[in-house]
């Protein structure tokens, strides 16, 4: 009885992928029979958190006894549920330096906590929150994880992440900022490694961020992003060539266009335009001629 109320949802990994997934949250919630997490969402969140029931291990212990004997499985999961939620809260205050949204967090959290009164069994013979809050910790790093904006392997993730905890462990020893190569030599890795693994987890910036703005105009990243294909000779070029397409007329225009930009031949364009193909390279060769005059005179 108690696996058909989570399964169905616990164990589509979707709905951590999907922008909604606090519709299906709210779906399993009513399933759960009262468990509405997401109308208290911002007391449990924020300052009143101090009204959450909190069980003891041993009223845990005979709500998952009813559970095991089929007896009120439902009010007995909601109470399991809402006894420990000072559980998941306690476990997200280790991901608040990610920047994440507290309240998609608590939500994500939950759905660990549900998992683990799931498969919690008595004959473990330990705690329940020993137990639930590596499962909790587990969901949300797979949320964080599926939810970036762009997805890194889960080796690259990893090694990035030793990286940055042999950084800091240099840091306190040497009281200095390690070079890339220090940390490489430290891990037993390429140089090329380190620096590949820390550059694919950083957040992705986007073109349009201000960066400068005192009063006037902002300044983007894009202001400052250089292409080295285009230099001021290639510039001066693309400005007389759009002027030399301009003094074209119309039948010109279209010719240029379809054998040069979309890389036509003279015969695809013909049976295009319906003319023959020595016209086309007689009006091909006359336009090519006209520009350059007009470019180069």
């Amino acid at each position: 009885m108690q696996r058909e109320f989570l399964h169905p949802f616990c164990g589509n990994k979707s709905v951590h992928k999907t922008k909604s997934f606090r519709k299906y949250l709210h779906v399993k919630y009513d399933i759960l029979g009262g468990v509405n997490l997401i109308k208290t969402k911002v007391d449990l969140c924020g300052v009143d958190t101090s009204k959450l029931p909190v069980l003891k291990n041993e009223e845990m212990r005979v709500l998952f006894k009813k559970i095991v004997r089929n007896e009120d499985v439902q009010t007995s999961r909601e109470k399991l549920v809402n006894g420990n939620l000072r559980l998941v809260l306690s476990v997200i205050q280790r991901f608040n330096h990610r920047g994440e949204n507290a309240d998609d967090l608590f939500q994500v959290g939950c759905i660990g906590l549900m998992k683990s009164i799931d498969n919690f069994d008595l004959k473990h013979n330990v705690r329940f929150s020993t137990y639930a809050v590596p499962m909790i910790i587990g969901e949300i790093k797979r949320y964080l994880r599926d939810n970036n904006p762009i997805r890194v392997s889960r080796s690259l993730r990893d090694t990035a992440y030793k990286a940055l905890r042999v950084r800091e462990k240099l840091i306190n020893k040497t009281q200095k900022e390690p070079t890339p190569k220090e940390i490489a030599e430290e891990m037993g890795i390429p140089q090329e490694d380190v620096v590949y693994a820390i550059d694919a987890i950083q957040d992705p910036v986007s073109l349009f961020e201000p960066i400068y703005q005192d009063g006037g105009e902002p300044i983007y990243v894009l202001d400052q992003v250089s292409d080295e294909k285009i230099t001021d000779e290639s510039w001066d070029d693309y400005l007389s060539l759009k002027e030399g397409m301009y003094q074209l007329n119309p039948r010109e225009k279209l010719i240029l266009k379809k054998r040069f930009y979309q890389g036509k031949t003279q015969m695809e364009v013909a049976e295009e335009i319906g003319i023959s193909q020595a016209q086309v390279s007689r009006l091909e060769k006359a336009a090519i001629e006209q520009m350059s005059n007009d470019m180069f005179t």
